[in-house]
């Protein structure tokens, strides 16, 4: 078969680059490695994670905040079975519908080991057929990602594991220790934090979510610390070992040479994510991966290979489905002849915590470093009626505008429904609006959107009305 477009990974970049580039009338297919279609994220990354967090989440309030509402239960257990097994409903059932919309768009799926031949042949080997070749005349190599896992950790994916088989334990552990406090560790933490495990994370940085603003960071730790999660910041895991029964994680302080150590139902290892590109066959066509796995790429997410482009977790930038996603649009629209633009700065970022955490453009520390003068507005959540309703007080929204200009150049936020509500302010910051734009728009009330326009207020010069 010749196609205008061959897409190797079904993620949420490749899947939405095939999608794409048919609704422009190339002729496209799609190489899945795995028998379902979804990549990572809608198998055993966003989608699934997220279904286990709104579970532990219902639970969490039914033990602890019911009783205020007004709300008597008898006999409160957690039915972990039903749990993953809901889970996993959610994924066949998300699973399946992409594998409608390949239909859909008349998009040829073919399930097997995708790899390059020559930069406009690709072999496709399926774990029982025969292999075949197709040859294309552009490719995206959306491969996606695997997680980080050193050989001195012994990661054996049954008492040391990654987020994978986190998603997947059938019966409550007691102790769970976590090695990372960025986003992955921190939402797999808080689910069984909140079904009663005791959760210890041991980050090397002096903070968690080291990424996002520092303000965040707080909150958020304050928060987690709640729900019992303990922390162990600027330290050091020096070994891990798993046994049948449990795990053993040796540790230190950064600038310490005395060990100690902790025995824990599992490891979850979360230090990040290495780029998915082996056996894809790179060296035959003269692509060159980092230590990373990744791929350099130009402007146009083009390599130096001429017709082949990658997007998503294979290419620099922030690990994001969503940036995948943009990036997929972006090359199928270049490819098809069109001027698309990816604006970097504006893709946001979420900790889907409760509260949620999350942001979008510069951070304060990163406008300090650049010399950027600039007003800071805060409002918290505490002080907003429709949060003491719903008894979701936690945490606050932050809004950094140019001193000179009043362009909102960062907004941060801890809270509820945060991963929905900054979506405003990126619509705010792709117009380049300025915080006195966010004041003058009217806010429902009672709302937790009205945080946005306090801060706002508060960013134009100390005028928020509710603080």
């Amino acid at each position: 078969m010749q196609y205008d477009l061959t897409v190797i990974g079904s993620g949420p970049g490749g899947y939405v680059a095939a999608i794409r580039a048919s609704q422009l009338g190339l002729k496209t297919a799609i190489i899945e490695k795995y028998d379902t279609l979804g990549g990572t994220c809608l198998n055993v990354g966003c989608i699934p994670s997220k279904a286990l967090l709104d579970s532990s989440e219902h639970y969490h309030n039914a033990k602890e905040h019911f009783s205020t509402h007004g709300i008597e239960l008898k006999n409160l257990g957690v039915n972990m079975k039903q749990m993953i097994a809901r889970k996993d409903d959610v994924v066949t059932t998300t699973c399946k519908g992409i594998e409608f919309l390949m239909k859909k768009n008349k998009i040829d799926v073919y399930h097997g080991h995708g790899s390059f031949i020559d930069k406009n042949t690709i072999s496709i080997k399926p774990t029982k057929e025969k292999e075949q070749q197709i040859t294309t005349k552009n490719t995206i190599i959306a491969t996606g990602s695997k997680p980080i896992t050193p050989e001195a950790f012994n990661y054996d994916k049954k008492r040391v594991i990654t987020s994978t088989e986190a998603l997947n334990i059938d019966k409550v552990p007691k102790r769970m220790v976590i090695i990372g406090g960025g986003v992955i560790g921190l939402e797999l933490g808080s689910v069984y934090a909140r079904l009663g495990t005791e959760i210890e994370v041991i980050e090397y940085g002096d903070r968690i979510i080291a990424g996002m603003d520092k303000d965040c960071s707080k909150e958020l730790m304050r928060s987690l610390k709640k729900i019992g999660i303990k922390f162990h910041l600027k330290h050091m895991v020096t070994s891990v070992s798993g046994t049948a029964k449990e795990a053993t994680i040796s540790f230190k302080k950064r600038d310490s040479e005395e060990e100690q150590s902790i025995k824990a139902d599992y490891c979850l290892i979360a230090i990040g994510r290495r780029a998915y590109t082996d056996g894809l066959g790179l060296d035959k066509v003269g692509i060159a991966t980092d230590d990373r796995g990744k791929v350099t790429v130009n402007d146009k997410l083009e390599t130096n290979v001429p017709g082949i482009f990658a997007i998503g977790d294979v290419v620099a930038g922030a690990m994001l489905a969503h940036k995948a996603e943009e990036e997929g649009t972006f090359v199928a629209e270049h490819i098809s002849g069109q001027h698309p633009h990816i604006n970097y700065n504006l893709i946001p970022g979420v900790v889907y915590t409760w509260p949620e955490v999350a942001d979008v453009g510069r951070t304060e520390q990163q406008l300090k470093d650049d010399g950027v003068k600039y007003n800071v507005g805060k409002f918290p959540f505490k002080a907003l009626g429709r949060a003491r309703a719903s008894m979701d007080t936690d945490g606050m929204v932050k809004i950094l505008a140019d001193a000179e200009t009043d362009e909102v150049l960062g907004v941060h936020m801890v809270g509820p429904r945060v991963a929905d509500i900054i979506a405003e302010a990126v619509a705010i910051m792709e117009y380049r609006g300025s915080a006195e734009d966010i004041v003058r728009m009217s806010h429902a009330h009672p709302t937790y959107t009205e945080a946005v326009k306090e801060a706002a207020m508060d960013a134009t010069g100390k005028r928020a009305i509710h603080m």
